[in-house]
C-alpha cells in the first residue's frame, strides 16, 4: 500500500484528490495539510511514501517547502500540483527536489 499525504490550501481540492486516490486499491491517503506549517508537521510526525503538494499555498512557497521536506526526508517522493502552465515552474520544482 502506497501511503499518500495531500497538501493543498483548498478543502474541495483535497477532498477531490482523496476520492480519486481512494478509488485505487493500492493507494491510501493517510493525512492532509492546508498550509506549509501543516506540511512540515506531517512530514516530521508521520511515515508515508508520497507527498502531493500544491505549489501555491499560504505560509511558505511550494518551492521552499520542497527543499525543506527533502532536507527532512530525502527519499520522500513529491508530486507537484500547480495552476501555472509555464514550463519554468516545472523545471524549478524538479531542481528543488520534486519527483
Amino acid at each position: 500500500m502506497i501511503q499518500i499525504v495531500i497538501a493543498d490550501d483548498h478543502a474541495i481540492v483535497r477532498e477531490g484528490l482523496k476520492r480519486i486516490v481512494g478509488a485505487a486499491e493500492d493507494l491510501d491517503v493517510v493525512d492532509e495539510a492546508r498550509d506549509g506549517t501543516e506540511v512540515m508537521r506531517v512530514v516530521r510526525e508521520r511515515a508515508f511514501d508520497v507527498l502531493v503538494l500544491d505549489l501555491s499555498m499560504p505560509g511558505r512557497s511550494g518551492m521552499e517547502l520542497i527543499k525543506l521536506v527533502k532536507a527532512e526526508k530525502p527519499r520522500l517522493r513529491i508530486l507537484v500540483l500547480s495552476m501555472h502552465q509555464e514550463l519554468q515552474y516545472a523545471v524549478r520544482a524538479i531542481k528543488s527536489g520534486a519527483s
